[in-house]
């Protein structure tokens, strides 16, 4: 689970991180992703008591970074998925490649109590310079086998974002432990052996335990430069903010988003202004980014912290 502790300590430089993405990217689009599992006896194996799927985790990110791969050895992290159904390293491995700024959110979904059924990530926003895709999920219970898919990219051979994506999914063998079905006792592999695939290999057959469909729901197209010397203050605020030379500017719309790119609050701008004095006691403690858009589709971001 996404620590809140860590959501604040990491907020503002995750700021920074969007404001760039922002700022360079040509496009945002929302998806939603839905897991399906058909986990069943007849082609995995008489399934254990208490069969279910750990929280579907993973990350979308660029090529600098790998978080899994076949025929590599899992970390520490993955290794902690698959075998034990827990995120907190994985997660801290995203963590730290958000403030190397080659991955743009950790992906928390939820948990599968049963055997069959499905997972779903709503309104999951994914910028054009983090396209590539990594989820994994424990196949529960069991010595270290899980779903996943690595690095899939959500982008076409033409730059332009993929639609109604249908991905048929297989088990996988972290590599981490020696058990041979579902409830084998724990029994380190010494040395470590790579991610493999588990396809064909006893409890399973050659057919699918899931699929993965991916819907496109909406792009968001950014044209965004820098607007003069306008003003924002006071930053940080108490939930009262100032916004002043703007009478030069063709000023459209005010914007505040949160730190994961979702709008929370809007204004539209009236004509020949100077300044405009806005109230955001409604919007919680954190650290949020404030877009400024003319009708000439220029726009300024900054960051905005509300304390």
């Amino acid at each position: 689970m996404h620590k809140q502790n860590n959501f604040f300590k990491n907020s503002i430089l995750l700021l920074a991180f969007l404001t760039s993405m922002i700022s360079h990217s040509q496009s945002v689009a929302t998806y939603t992703i839905t897991f399906t599992s058909v986990w069943n006896s007849s082609d995995h194996g008489t399934l254990p008591s208490g069969a279910h799927w750990s929280k579907l985790v993973g990350a979308n990110h660029n090529s600098n970074i790998t978080f899994l791969e076949m025929g590599q050895n899992a970390t520490q992290g993955i290794e902690n998925v698959a075998e034990l159904g827990n995120n907190t390293i994985f997660n801290s491995e995203v963590d730290n490649s958000i403030t190397n700024g080659n991955t743009e959110q950790y992906i928390d979904g939820n948990d599968l109590s049963s055997a069959t059924g499905t997972i779903t990530l709503m309104d999951l926003e994914i910028n054009k310079d983090y396209p590539l895709l990594t989820l994994v999920s424990m196949i529960a219970p069991s010595p270290d086998w899980m779903i996943v898919i690595n690095s899939f990219s959500l982008l076409d051979g033409g730059n332009n974002w993929k639609d109604n994506i249908s991905i048929d999914l297989f088990p996988y063998d972290a590599g981490t432990d020696d058990g041979t079905n579902y409830t084998s006792p724990n029994n380190d592999t010494n040395p470590q052996d790579p991610i493999s695939s588990l396809q064909g290999v006893s409890p399973f057959n050659s057919n699918k335990i899931g699929t993965l469909t991916i819907s496109l729901d909406s792009v968001l197209n950014i044209n965004e430069a820098s607007i003069g010397q306008v003003k924002i203050f006071p930053n940080p605020t108490k939930g009262q903010i100032t916004i002043s030379n703007i009478q030069s500017i063709n000023l459209k719309t005010l914007e505040v988003y949160n730190i994961i790119g979702s709008l929370v609050t809007n204004i539209n701008i009236k004509d020949e202004l100077n300044t405009i004095n806005w109230n955001l006691d409604g919007l919680q403690k954190g650290v949020y980014l404030l877009r400024l858009n003319t009708y000439e589709g220029n726009s300024k971001t900054q960051k905005l912290i509300i304390n």
